[in-house]
């Protein structure tokens, strides 16, 4: 689904409403080391600054956003929200209305470890049946999930033991 969109006008316009400084956007479309973890386009700043974004797509609004947990169930293959990856964000978007979620990967990355328990139990798994393997995904509540992130990147000190 984000390979069909990756040429879409409203990636650009999106990126450079996130970083008004944007000189280029480039699509990583070659399979290879980068697109594995995570990378399907390169951002680069005036600054000379870069940012590596993964780009999620769905076809219809839906009120969460389907964190994968598995990319192949069977054989546990870990999703992209608990694999290591080489992408700064998650830019996950809406086809029909082109908004967009643009999420830290590392705070995703904490808030899942913090509450991807719970948030299965509470919100259930969506399967999704592709050739030769299942991908399984947990359908957070968008607001949840952004919360959750929030929370993520607060980090308090150990108390020190006496």
């Amino acid at each position: 689904m984000s390979e069909a969109h990756a040429d879409s006008d409203w990636w650009m316009d999106t990126y450079r409403r996130a970083f008004p400084r944007l000189r280029s956007a480039v699509a990583v479309r070659q399979d290879g080391w980068a697109q594995r973890a995570g990378v399907d386009r390169v951002l680069t700043l005036a600054c000379g600054r870069t940012f590596t974004v993964d780009e999620k797509v769905r076809a219809e609004e839906w009120p969460d956003i389907l964190l994968e947990q598995w990319s192949d169930e069977s054989r546990r293959v870990p999703g992209w929200v608990q694999k290591p990856l080489a992408c700064d964000f998650i830019a996950y978007a809406y086809a029909p209305s082109g908004v967009c979620y643009l999420l830290p990967v590392v705070p995703l990355q904490r808030a899942w470890r913090l509450n991807g328990r719970d948030w299965i139990k509470r919100y259930g798994t969506r399967r999704a049946q592709n050739v030769g393997y299942v991908t399984a995904n947990v359908p957070v509540p968008r607001s949840v999930l952004l919360v959750a992130i929030a929370e993520a990147m607060i980090l308090s000190a150990p108390v020190p033991a006496y």
